[in-house]
């Protein structure tokens, strides 16, 4: 059995889901198949072992690697010999020499009175390396084990694939129920370290909604306290974390982990990413494909107003990724030579600029939970608005599903002690008269870390308002 680690963050909706299915299995005395889903490093593994510690039943948890194929089904092998189900002693004994021989034991031993747990992390490197893994899983799940009280947990960080294991036309189709594990919300952020609306806001912007960050944060240390802390230790999760994704998922060489490397250092469009990343056209879209579609570590935005227009921006859809390229990469060698001070310097300098910008695609999704809300008009969704030359820039623009009008325009302001001003609406208003779709009523709003002092404006949020959008 894989060792646990010591710490785990509530997951109490996740868990009682994992619970029901349980229950299921236990009720009706037949198996069921569950995928769990969710982005590298998000807790989708400890969640699992937490539930297998609590629920104290016979299991085997079996992790892959993307070893040969020979080593890692001996290493299933092993974990069975080693499990607490009944096949542990066959499996001890050798003699196991393929994955549908493996399956099949566990299936003909299970027992049929009690439930057990079978549980295969990182499946797609199992889909990857083992031909036809997918079919003699689902020939042992049809043949045996569906009809013993077995619930097999399926873990993948793959999205795309794990998406697609139940798809028609696959050997799976239909067969697994699907648990999706999302990233750690802002608020659970403000819980877990015990700060206020905006430092909440501030310390996801730099670990996001993983899990192994935010236990790592020593309750009650400040932001910067928190930086200066984990700039000291090159082998800090909060620096470790970005280069191991990177190392997952795109291995060196890659084309798409140098057009990632670029979007991160900020490039947004198609033509300055292909400059910054050395490639020609026909190679950056398949790299873009990949980053967006399969991998889904990159986010296409495009501008919304009441006509349609094909102007995109990428963006690290991560705020954790995000900060981890644009802020802590370059400073690794710094770290890496015990300056430290020199690399928390660079950071604090170049904060302000950064937080501004990162900070608006969070408020996005914090209103799109608030939407729709009478206070916003009819909106119905939100984004942002900028022309091809980026003459003009708008934070914030809200519109009704079919998009005939524009509901509502906004600026974005989170500055650390300067409120919006006069100025700063006078400069919202200025913006947005070219938008398609603006009209009399349009309302205008203003998201801002400092208040604001200044009049003109028909809706004001502040941190605390951000926050609320997610549920508690």
């Amino acid at each position: 059995m894989k060792a646990a680690p010591s710490s785990f963050v509530d997951r109490t909706e996740e868990l009682a889901a994992l619970e029901r299915h349980l229950e299921s299995v236990r009720a009706h005395g037949t198996g069921r198949m569950l995928a769990v889903r969710g982005r590298r490093q998000v807790g989708k593994s400890r969640l699992v072992e937490e539930f297998l510690e609590r629920a104290g039943l016979p299991s085997v948890y079996f992790q892959a690697t993307g070893l040969p194929r020979a080593e890692e089904l001996a290493r299933f092998v092993a974990e069975i010999g080693a499990s607490s189900l009944p096949a542990a002693e066959t499996a001890r004994g050798g003699g196991l020499g393929s994955w549908s021989a493996a399956l099949n034991l566990l299936a003909e031993t299970a027992s049929p009175q009690a439930p057990s747990v079978v549980v295969l992390d990182e499946l797609p490197y199992l889909v990857e390396s083992e031909p036809g893994f997918e079919a003699v899983l689902q020939e042992v799940w049809d043949r045996r084990m569906e009809s013993r009280p077995v619930l097999l947990i399926l873990i993948g960080s793959d999205l795309r694939m794990m998406e697609a294991l139940a798809g028609y036309g696959r050997p799976l189709f239909g067969k697994p129920r699907e648990l999706v594990v999302p990233p750690l919300s802002p608020r659970a952020i403000a819980g877990l370290l015990g700060v206020d609306a905006a430092a909440a806001l501030d310390a996801y912007l730099v670990i996001g909604g993983l899990p192994r960050l935010a236990v790592a944060w020593t309750k009650g240390h400040s932001f910067w306290d928190h930086l200066e802390e984990a700039l000291s230790d090159a082998m800090s999760p909060l620096l470790v974390a970005g280069e191991r994704m990177l190392s997952a998922e795109f291995p060196v060489g890659v084309p798409a982990r140098g057009v990632l490397g670029a979007i991160g250092a900020g490039e947004t469009t198609f033509s300055a990413i292909g400059v910054r990343a050395g490639l020609a056209a026909s190679s950056l879209s398949r790299a873009l494909k990949v980053l967006v579609d399969d991998k889904r570590v990159v986010a296409l935005d495009e501008p919304l107003s009441a006509r349609r227009s094909r102007e995109p921006r990428y963006r690290v859809a991560d705020p954790d990724l995000r900060f981890w390229l644009r802020q802590l990469r370059p400073c690794l060698e710094l770290v890496n030579r015990g300056r430290s001070d020199l690399a928390l310097q660079r950071i604090r300098r170049d904060w302000p600029s950064y937080r501004g910008k990162a900070i608006e695609p969070v408020v996005r999704e914090a209103l799109g939970r608030l939407l729709p809300d009478p206070r916003f008009g009819d909106a119905d969704a939100v984004g942002g608005y900028w022309t091809r030359a980026n003459t003009v820039e708008v934070d914030l623009v809200g519109t009704p599903e079919e998009r005939h009008a524009v509901s509502f325009v906004g600026t974005v302001k989170w500055r650390e002690h300067a409120p919006v001003d006069d100025s700063d609406v006078r400069a919202l208003v200025r913006s947005a008269r070219v938008i398609p779709g603006m009209h009399s009523g349009t309302r205008h709003v203003a998201v801002s870390r400092a208040g604001v002092a200044c009049g003109g404006l028909d809706v004001v949020l502040g941190p605390d308002d951000l926050l609320a959008a997610w549920p508690a």
